[in-house]
């Protein structure tokens, strides 16, 4: 199957599970990985939380690709990240396209589309 296939089961996944059946944009798509990383489940989370939790998905869908390596969890159980390389200077348009390169590495390392 190809990558673009592959996203569109993707957004079908997120609309389906997550939303009153709109597609969600990529925030909310890094946001609700971030939260499954983080395996608190649902809860009001503060603005620095959310932050933290976008930061989690971000570093978790990056590691396979070389710039960032799972370090350990605090006393709070949150993943801590190590950055092995900085990312290249990239346009906008290219930030999304690697995550969204990303985010099908991610759904097909843990089979979320089975």
């Amino acid at each position: 199957m190809d990558e673009t296939r592959i996203w569109e089961l993707i957004e079908i996944f997120f609309k389906d599970k997550f939303t009153n059946g709109e597609i969600p944009d990529l925030n909310t798509m890094i946001f609700l990985i971030g939260l499954q990383e983080l395996g608190f489940g649902y809860k009001k989370y503060k603005k620095d939380e959310k932050m933290n939790l976008m930061h989690i998905a971000v570093c978790r869908l990056l590691e396979p690709f070389g710039y960032y390596r799972f370090d350990r969890y605090d006393e709070d159980n949150w993943p801590h990240y190590e950055l092995i390389e900085d990312l290249p200077p990239l346009k906008p348009n290219e930030q999304t396209l690697l995550m969204k390169k990303a985010i099908v590495q991610y759904f097909i390392d843990e089979k979320l589309l089975e």
